[in-house]
């Protein structure tokens, strides 16, 4: 490893970050102009504009022959994404979630991951499965919107008018329609330079190190990536925009699987070959991140600061395994013990407790409000 390779990477996530920023105020500002709401626009427009880097990423690496990169980065964004990106905007301020969120959206999630898993176990996505994968992500698009205009159309023949527009921006009129299409061109822009810029870079430090593309991409370059739902997940909170914040992150996780997997598979000549350490370990580590926020986002609709911060605990437990598996370092053994014997059945025992209390809390709220009606 060189100045170069590290100038390179350096480079690659700067342009990355710029990008992704100019994408998302672009994309959002032509979404607005369409009357969505915060949740459908960080569910769809903002989650596949922040998705972006992992898509530039992705398809240069699967061109460039690093298909352990490829899926490293999706994989390892996608747990970045629920785990250290959810984490960090819960911890800004905890994020309430709205009904569709946990009825349909996070449940969606969790069901395509498992898809994933099962497309992948036979040691790669075909260009069948790639489609199939698309096709699940255009699906998850077109019923997020039916969903949200029929709430809206519910809400407005029941006289619901708030200060608030439709797309969540206070009255706030939209950028002109040039200067957002501008925004975005200049994004992906951005987005394609840094990407290459990154690869190159990732791709030449592993092989300098002897690590494999596949921890290189499930932690730097998935970080990396993961910078713009970052950004955007965090100035949400920041803003009060609370669904846009927790739609993004579960948003992007459904583009990264179905567009940013998805289209690889497609493009590429026999399909994306998967790594079988992906298969035996971080694969079903990003379905179980899926899975973990069901209860999170159950509990009385939000997710907590309490709840944050155990998402970035257990997320800098995941990437301190991976580092010390990559280096076969003398402390994994133990590492592993603990983590197994001890944090995990806590995690789990915390998170279903939670759940218990809650769904007490509820049914002791009805039964308070049965009584006073009768």
């Amino acid at each position: 490893m060189d100045l170069l390779d590290a100038g390179r990477i350096l480079l690659g996530l700067v342009l990355l970050v710029g990008g992704g920023e100019l994408l998302v105020r672009g994309a959002s500002s032509l979404a607005a102009r369409l009357g969505l709401s915060p949740l459908v626009i960080g569910l769809t427009v903002v989650s596949v504009a922040t998705s972006s880097p992992e898509l530039a990423v992705t398809v240069g690496a699967t061109l460039d022959g690093q298909p352990d990169l490829a899926v490293g980065n999706v994989v390892g964004s996608n747990i970045a994404n629920v785990l250290l990106i959810l984490g960090i905007s819960a911890l800004v301020l905890p994020l309430s979630v709205r009904e569709q969120l946990v009825r349909f959206d996070v449940p969606f999630l969790v069901v395509l991951s498992g898809l994933l898993l099962v497309l992948a176990f036979d040691g790669g996505l075909s260009t069948l499965e790639g489609v199939v994968l698309l096709t699940a992500m255009v699906v998850h698009t077109a019923l997020t919107v039916v969903i949200s205009r029929r709430r809206t159309r519910a809400a407005r023949s029941e006289g619901d008018s708030g200060e608030r527009t439709d797309d969540g921006s206070a009255g706030k009129p939209p950028a002109r329609l040039l200067v957002s299409l501008l925004l975005v061109l200049g994004g992906v822009g951005l987005l394609v330079v840094g990407a290459d810029q990154l690869v190159t870079g990732a791709v030449s430090v592993a092989e300098a190190l002897g690590v494999s593309g596949l921890v290189v991409g499930l932690t730097v370059v998935a970080v990396g990536t993961s910078l713009p739902e970052l950004a955007a997940s965090v100035i949400a909170a920041v803003k009060g925009e609370r669904d846009l914040a927790v739609g993004n992150v579960v948003g992007s996780c459904i583009a990264n699987i179905g567009l940013v997997l998805g289209l690889p598979a497609v493009i590429s000549s026999g399909g994306l070959p998967v790594p079988g350490a992906a298969l035996a370990l971080d694969i079903p580590l990003m379905l179980a991140a899926s899975v973990a926020l069901l209860p999170v986002v159950l509990t009385d609709f939000c997710v907590a600061r309490w709840e944050g911060a155990l998402f970035i605990a257990l997320y800098a437990a995941y990437v301190g395994y991976v580092v010390l598996d990559a280096i076969n370092h003398d402390a994994l053994e133990g590492f592993t013990l603990v983590m197994v014997v001890f944090v995990l059945p806590l995690v789990l025992v915390t998170l279903v407790s939670t759940v218990v209390f809650e769904a007490g809390v509820r049914r002791g709220r009805r039964e308070e409000a049965e009584a006073r009606s009768a």
